[in-house]
């Protein structure tokens, strides 16, 4: 998300079968957990991490996640072992282990921090990275031609990719990465549409990283696509196709009156345009809300939330939610009253979701 403005609203960073009637099936659909959930020692190696290319059982777990004020910050102030604390006191407030803990790290900055990665590992929980083809300190709506699409595709940055891919792939569990996100939006370079950039380009940029992660033996990494919600924009022109994506992912956010995204929606009618187009785009593919939040100001929070886990139960499809705790021109935080806090718990404390 942006700092402030577009349509996707500020920034921050923003099953199959409900039952088996035969061994052999209930086997498989086992191993097919294990193989997408990746966090025993096995299936978070090098070699085990990838997800499966059809969709788990509609009784399989929900991760539950989010992004703290520290880890948003990370683009220009990396986060310390010690500032997971903000996780911690999060899960207090929920009462549930978080399962995934985000955080974003944009092309400006060095090779990625292992000591991060393992800082998370040793707390139980899988590390996403929302990775940015850009230099985050220059802003949104900026071209930023030295991270253009095209000069991405073309091997103009392959020594820092590599960079990346060695040390992933050297960490070995499972790792997810978010790159690129929000590409069917205006404000980033790598818009897919904007800024001189084509979806032809954003596709063979995607492709082009991706080699050079399997080239480097990452296959413990999981690609996360992830459009921002905006159901006329999700465009099957930018999707990089489905051996280079293991999960479709969506930002969705609920202003309320305080920002301009229109008039307050409930996540359902947020969600179920963008989730159609995503399954027609991608049916095979699991899904994640990549980013969510709501703000206080035009609605009740608490409802909404409440309403949120609801409409999850409704759809197996969708694997992961990552909650965006981060107070930026809305106060998306859980922590923002106590009816919301209670609603977060309530829902969170279904065994579905861990």
């Amino acid at each position: 998300m942006l700092t402030g403005t577009g349509s996707g609203g500020d920034r921050r960073r923003k099953g199959a079968a409900r039952r088996v009637i035969a061994p052999l099936l209930l086997i498989v659909a086992i191993a097919a957990m294990i193989a997408y959930r990746g966090e025993s020692s096995t299936a978070s190696s090098a070699q085990g991490a990838r997800l499966p290319q059809a969709l788990p059982p509609a009784t399989a777990s929900v991760d539950l996640g989010a992004t703290t004020t520290p880890l948003a910050r990370n683009e220009w102030r990396a986060w310390k072992p010690s500032e997971l604390s903000s996780v911690n006191r999060l899960e207090g407030v929920i009462h549930k282990h978080l399962s995934v803990v985000m955080w974003y790290s944009d092309w400006k900055q060095g090779p990625v921090s292992v000591a991060q990665l393992r800082a998370v590992s040793r707390r139980g929980s899988v590390p996403q990275i929302t990775w940015e083809p850009w230099d985050y300190t220059k802003g949104p709506y900026s071209r930023q031609g030295e991270y253009s699409l095209r000069s991405i595709a073309d091997g103009a940055h392959d020594a820092y990719i590599r960079s990346w891919a060695q040390r992933l792939a050297a960490y070995g569990k499972q790792i997810r990465l978010r790159f690129a996100q929000e590409m069917n939006g205006n404000w980033y370079p790598w818009s897919a549409r904007a800024y001189g950039n084509s979806p032809a380009e954003f596709v063979a940029a995607w492709r082009h990283v991706h080699d050079l992660f399997r080239a480097a033996g990452a296959n413990n990494v999981v690609w996360i696509w992830s459009p921002v919600a905006i159901a006329a924009s999700i465009d099957a022109e930018e999707y990089p196709g489905d051996r280079y994506v293991d999960m479709v992912g969506l930002s969705l956010f609920n202003g309320g009156s305080q920002l301009k995204y229109g008039p307050w929606k409930s996540f359902a009618e947020k969600l179920d345009r963008p989730l159609a187009i995503l399954r027609r785009i991608a049916p095979s593919k699991p899904v994640e809300i990549s980013e969510v939040g709501v703000a206080e100001r035009g609605g009740d929070k608490a409802r909404w939330i409440r309403e949120m886990f609801g409409t999850l139960a409704a759809h197996p499809e969708i694997v992961s939610l990552i909650w965006f705790d981060v107070p930026t021109a809305s106060d998306w935080r859980v922590e923002t009253s106590r009816t919301a806090e209670r609603a977060f718990a309530v829902g969170a404390g279904s065994p579905r979701y861990r």
